[in-house]
């Protein structure tokens, strides 16, 4: 399983590029948040993120929208919820786990998508490439 820190640096990173690619379809980003689970027992997670989100800049109602979805322990609910995540042309997408991540990547090829996984996610099919995002802070 990705560490905490690792999984705050990757999202921190994805955020340095939300700027550029979010300049021309919006003025204030949109996270997508998907979830198997609920805001209750995601809350760590939902922490983690953001904390990760607050290292690069962004403070959610600032300068910066989540849109979260959370599928109360169903799997069926989630195609219909990151397809409206797509709809609503969110940013990016982040994915709290196996079943979420698969419905987003089944909703869109244009929007990244976040998430974090014990195994590779290249040799296990979920992404054809893999990009590493760091974050670099002023020392």
């Amino acid at each position: 399983m990705m560490r905490r820190r690792n999984f705050i640096a990757l999202l921190g990173g994805a955020a340095t590029a939300w700027p550029l690619a979010a300049g021309a379809q919006q003025a204030m980003p949109v996270i997508g948040y998907l979830g198997t689970r609920s805001l209750e027992s995601d809350a760590h997670l939902v922490a983690m993120v953001r904390q990760g989100l607050a290292e690069a800049g962004f403070v959610e109602g600032q300068n910066l929208r989540v849109e979260y979805r959370f599928a109360g322990g169903q799997t069926n609910p989630l195609s219909a919820m990151a397809a409206d995540l797509v709809g609503r042309r969110v940013t990016v997408i982040v994915a709290s786990a196996g079943p979420a991540m698969r419905a987003a990547k089944e909703a869109t090829t244009t929007i990244p998508i976040v998430f974090s996984m014990a195994e590779d996610p290249v040799n296990s099919g979920v992404s054809q490439a893999l990009t590493i995002l760091a974050a670099i802070s002023p020392a």
